[in-house]
Parts: structure tokens; C-alpha cells; sequence
């Protein structure tokens, strides 16, 4: 049950009688795993969102790299170039490393139908989404602490220099004012932090006690780390 479904040269290793119904088995085979992987995709992104064209991406890669694997000799050579189709895309943008792992699982499902193990592929497939969905809806290593940035304006007769010390001491596990900068032509400083807030911290409460050392003016909580490196140490 868990052999290749197509025959192999012994020398060569290349595809030898390849007949219209194992090339079809094996595509639609690798396309319905690579919708399977999609569909999990958006299922455990819900809550966070989702990119269409990842979802798109998994769907399509699985047949590109089976039928690549099949009709190029070299089963190293139809990974490489399998590889670069995915890097082209992938490796000039930002991506989530867990986003990126659902690619290669569709790129892995489809290098062992190309090889013509289907049922093996199928078995592969539902063992890692099961696994995904068990860390998904665990929570698997989810943070106590939430990385954000933290914009305090305050009047230029106010002095920053440890006036909201206390309260971030409070409400955060870890708190660096990162930058001050002037603005309305020099009549408000904007005093940048990044903080660690914990997820279970009340964040209105934590806010409303920032605005009484502020005067009530302008405060913006960031729901992301700072990242502006040049002022990093």
C-alpha cells in the first residue's frame, strides 16, 4: 500500500512507462493535498489573519514539485529547481517562520507524490496537520508577555526624566525609552518605549494612569516591538 506507484529505471532512475493514470493520480493527488494544507492554513489563522496568496501558494506548489520530480531524470535536480520557484517568492519579503513552514510542507507532500507515494503522502499529511492543530488551539509556547511600543506626548515645560517610571514599573515586565523626539514646532516631546505588557494586564487602566502624569494628552500603544534599530545599543 505504501509503495511507488510508478516504475523506476534502474540505471538512469528516471520515470520509465508513465501511463495517463498514474500522471493524473499523482496530480490530483498532490493538488487535494495542497488545498488540505491550505484549508488548515486558514482554519489556524482566524484569529491573527490570513495572506491569500499563501493560501494560494500552498494549493499550487504540491502539483508543481510532483510534476517536476516526474518528468526531470534527477531527483536532485527537480528539488533544486522546485526550490528555486519557492525562494523567488519568499525570499525577498518579511514572513512569519511559521507561516513559511506550511510552503514547505506543501513543497514536502508534493515531493513524495512526484515520487509516486501517494498513500504515503496522504499519511504525511494528516499526521502534521493534526500536529498543527493540536499546538494551534493549545497555545503551544505562547508568550506571558506581549512586545509593544509605547508614544507619550507631554508638553515641552514637562520634564520626561523619570516621570512615568513608576507606573511602567507597575504595569510592565520591561520598559527602554528608546527615543524623544520634538514636535508641533518644539511645543510637545513624543517620548518613545518599548515595553513588555503582560497579557493579562487591565491595558485602559494602565493608559489612564499614564494620561494623569501627561496632562491628558496624546498616548498610543503599539501592538508590536520597536524596530527602529538605529537607535538600538
Amino acid at each position: 500500500m505504501f509503495d511507488s506507484i510508478l516504475e523506476y529505471d534502474a540505471v538512469t532512475g528516471a520515470v520509465v512507462n508513465l501511463n495517463l493514470g498514474d500522471f493524473l493520480a499523482i496530480i490530483l493527488s498532490s493538488l487535494g493535498i495542497g488545498l488540505g494544507i491550505s484549508l488548515v492554513y486558514l482554519l489556524t489563522h482566524k484569529k491573527e489573519g490570513f495572506a491569500q496568496s499563501y493560501a494560494l501558494t500552498t494549493i499550487m506548489l504540491a502539483p508543481i514539485v510532483a510534476i517536476l520530480l516526474m518528468l526531470i531524470s534527477s531527483t536532485a535536480g527537480g528539488l533544486a529547481l522546485a526550490g528555486v520557484f519557492t525562494l523567488c517568492r519568499f525570499r525577498s519579503i518579511p514572513a512569519d517562520p511559521k507561516d513559511v513552514s506550511y510552503v514547505f510542507l506543501s513543497m514536502a507532500s508534493g515531493v513524495i507524490c512526484g515520487k509516486g507515494y501517494v498513500i504515503l503522502a496522504f499519511v504525511f499529511f494528516v499526521i502534521l496537520a493534526a500536529v498543527m492543530f493540536v499546538l494551534h488551539f493549545t497555545n503551544y509556547a505562547a508568550p506571558k508577555n506581549s512586545d509593544m511600543t509605547l508614544k507619550i506626548s507631554i508638553p515641552e515645560n514637562l520634564n520626561y526624566e523619570g516621570l512615568f517610571d513608576a507606573v511602567l514599573n507597575k504595569y510592565t515586565t520591561s520598559w527602554k525609552l528608546r527615543r524623544v523626539k520634538t514636535t508641533n514646532f518644539g511645543s510637545l516631546f513624543d517620548c518613545i518605549y518599548s515595553i513588555q505588557l503582560p497579557n493579562n494586564v487591565e491595558q485602559k487602566k494602565f493608559l489612564d494612569e499614564l494620561r494623569t502624569l501627561n496632562g491628558n494628552m496624546t498616548i498610543t500603544l503599539t501592538m508590536f516591538r520597536y524596530e527602529d534599530k538605529i537607535y538600538e545599543k
